[in-house]
């Protein structure tokens, strides 16, 4: 993996903060990659695929 450094507005991390802290990810991290990889699946996958 490589490193990205994004800035966030703090009721973003105050959101990622509540799903940890719910169990629904171990981290920010994995938070955030999840909603990124779910963006690319709806943005440029499914497109490629109709």
């Amino acid at each position: 993996m490589k490193l990205v450094t994004v800035l966030l507005p703090e009721a973003y991390l105050e959101g990622l903060d509540e799903l940890v802290r719910a169990n629904m990810y171990p981290s920010r991290s994995a938070a955030i990659r999840s909603s990124v990889r779910d963006l690319l699946k709806k943005e440029l996958w499914e497109r490629r695929e109709r």
